[in-house]
């Protein structure tokens, strides 16, 4: 393993890295994606492998554009309005798979559906074109930690379990993508992310629903019920610190002496986005055995922070 700048030069040894059926951690606008072959079912155990990833859990597959899109699913007319809403971008639609969809059963769990994104970010792009193939790609993490959002975060989380870490800089959202089910006619949010629901209703000029799936066997990534979870416990709501814990703070921070950060002094939710799981890993390396983390509003980008907050605080 080894982290390389992404130049075309990296980018073409991962692409052939893929297509040889290894490992490769890539940057995305939202988070840094394990990737492997869709099409081959030993390369998508690896990502299980590497991640210690439950296998009822399905993988995002990542293409470089609609007409990619459109030969793995089969789109509805809801789906199509929002891919010409949204892609490229931080939203995953879940269609039906296509006849013939070439992914491997592993990363769909088994299910007849198939969730797609178009990513933005020009480093996956360019990776995805080079590689002439979809690329199935969770979060570049071990199940259940903080999601990485630096090449370094994801060299601490799987070192030599990745054959190439491709780095593309910090990711500029920081937060996973919106997974909406686009399967029929209407819409239904599976993992909200960085694309607000305001957002997506807005776009479709109707209301839009949060699902509410069975975190036993999840429809969509990013459904367990506990997940993105740092070593350290983690109290949400705090208006103050405890003694012996942490401050993972949001605007004005509260008084505290020991171990603390800011994800945005401004309130700002884009800000406290990207810095979400940057934060989470600092504090957590800090040695607190608790974090207080301090109220985020319900609002935009907020529920999805505030819904990887509980997700992480679930305890085993």
């Amino acid at each position: 393993m080894a982290i390389r700048k992404a130049s075309p030069e990296a980018i073409a040894a991962a692409a052939e890295a893929l297509r040889a059926g290894r490992l490769v951690a890539f940057p995305t606008e939202t988070v840094y994606g394990l990737g492997a072959d869709a099409t081959n079912a030993r390369a998508v155990a690896a990502i299980f492998a590497a991640k210690d990833r439950p296998r009822f859990n399905p993988l995002i597959v990542h293409v470089p554009d609609l007409a990619a899109a459109e030969r793995l699913g089969a789109f509805t007319p809801l789906g199509r309005a929002l891919a010409a809403a949204f892609w490229p971008g931080a939203l995953t639609l879940v269609t039906a798979r296509a006849p013939a969809c070439p992914i491997a059963d592993l990363a769909t769990a088994g299910l007849d559906t198939v969730a797609l994104r178009v990513p933005a970010h020009p480093v996956a792009q360019a990776l995805l074109r080079a590689a002439a193939c979809p690329v199935a790609a969770p979060s570049a993490n071990r199940s259940g930690h903080v999601s990485p959002t630096t090449a370094a975060h994801v060299e601490a989380d799987l070192g030599s379990r990745v054959d190439v870490i491709l780095d593309g800089g910090p990711a500029p959202i920081g937060l996973e993508s919106t997974v909406v089910d686009a399967t029929g006619e209407e819409p239904a949010i599976l993992r909200s992310g960085g694309i607000a629901r305001e957002a997506i209703a807005q776009a479709l000029g109707r209301p839009v629903e949060v699902a509410r799936g069975d975190p036993g066997r999840p429809a969509s990534p990013g459904m367990l019920a506990r997940h993105y979870a740092p070593a350290a416990r983690l109290r949400l709501g705090a208006r103050e610190a405890r003694p012996g814990e942490a401050l993972l703070a949001f605007g004005p921070p509260a008084p505290h002496r020991g171990p603390m950060l800011n994800l945005s002094a401004a309130g700002d939710l884009a800000e406290a986005a990207a810095n979400l799981f940057s934060h989470l890993r600092a504090l957590d390396a800090a040695g607190a055995e608790a974090i207080a983390v301090m109220p985020i509003p319900e609002a935009g980008l907020g529920e999805a922070i505030n819904d990887r907050l509980r997700r992480a605080a679930r305890r085993p």
